[in-house]
């Protein structure tokens, strides 16, 4: 295992749900019938005591619907970034969470400055999850070879976080990503702090070598414990640079959707950071409401 890292990085002490309960957070909520009501549903979870506010992206979908795409392509989602934008004018404490943008799809200095912007307007709250892909209709429309989605997301990361933190004038040379002498500004409030999604194992290796946090979808604890043996075996692969410091681990449980106190209980002995609850089906607004009202505290 690297030197100075462990599995205690990402995980708590038996017995933490005492210490520190696990922040819950709310997935999904930038598509279908909850779009028109995104100002009245950010405060209401603000409100609630919900500390996080995540969505998903998909630029465009195959039409008909294919395998793996998860939505109908007549399925309105709106572009994670201007949909945060949003919710930061609306609410103050909330952090705002993207999971995840489909990095290789993204020119990584056009979204180095709008991440900068979003997180130096929203006072630091953004947590820019990021992933490589894998539905292959919309990688290929946007100009992205599946056999190049993980090799430009790693570049691509790099290349964001110079851009970011290295004294100017910046230079960067990767295979995907090669610039010289730039500078951006206003540099983000806090990094901005950056997640890496998936349940791969090049995603659990570019979450330790990369992520201040990691992203996982799943059923619930049991699916979360198989990812964290994951990231336990790429922690014995990878070196994890000390400036990261320890591992935030994220998790939204979908299906079943409804979370239960000992499922909470689960979540924090396993050293969950941040449980994001998804209110499906998205389809009346009003269930949403009662559905996090119901899950708060």
């Amino acid at each position: 295992m690297p030197s100075g890292y462990s599995r205690r990085s990402w995980t708590r002490r038996a017995g933490a749900v005492e210490d520190r309960p696990v922040e819950l957070g709310v997935f999904g909520l930038n598509a279908k019938a909850a779009i028109p009501h995104t100002t009245r549903l950010a405060r209401l979870a603000e409100d609630l005591g919900y500390r996080s506010w995540w969505c998903g992206e998909h630029v465009v979908l195959p039409s008909p619907r294919v395998a793996p795409s998860p939505m109908d392509p007549e399925d309105p989602i709106l572009d994670p970034l201007v949909h945060l934008a949003h919710v930061a004018a609306v609410t103050e404490r909330l952090e705002l969470g993207t999971g995840v943008l489909v990095l290789p799809q993204r020119h990584p200095l056009l979204l180095a400055k709008q991440a900068a912007s979003l997180d130096v307007l929203s006072g630091g709250r953004l947590l820019l999850g990021v992933g490589a892909g894998y539905l292959e209709p919309e990688l290929a429309a946007l100009g992205v070879p599946m056999s190049e989605r993980g090799g430009r997301t790693d570049d691509y990361i790099d290349a964001m976080r110079a851009l970011w933190t290295d004294p100017a004038p910046v230079s960067f040379a990767g295979r995907h990503v090669d610039f010289r002498n730039l500078d951006a500004h206003p540099r983000p409030v806090r990094g901005p702090r950056i997640v890496v999604g998936g349940h791969s194992r090049a995603a659990f290796r570019r979450a330790v070598a990369r992520g201040h946090g990691w992203l996982g979808v799943g059923g619930g604890p049991d699916d979360l414990a198989a990812h964290l043996r994951g990231l336990a075996r790429a922690a014995e692969e990878v070196e994890r640079p000390a400036h990261l410091g320890r591992l935030e681990v994220n998790f939204v449980q979908i299906d079943p959707v409804e979370v239960t106190p000992a499922d909470r209980d689960r979540y924090a002995e396993s050293g969950v950071d941040r449980l994001a609850l998804y209110p499906l089906p998205l389809e009346d607004v009003d269930d949403v409401a009662r559905f996090l009202e119901r899950h708060a505290g």
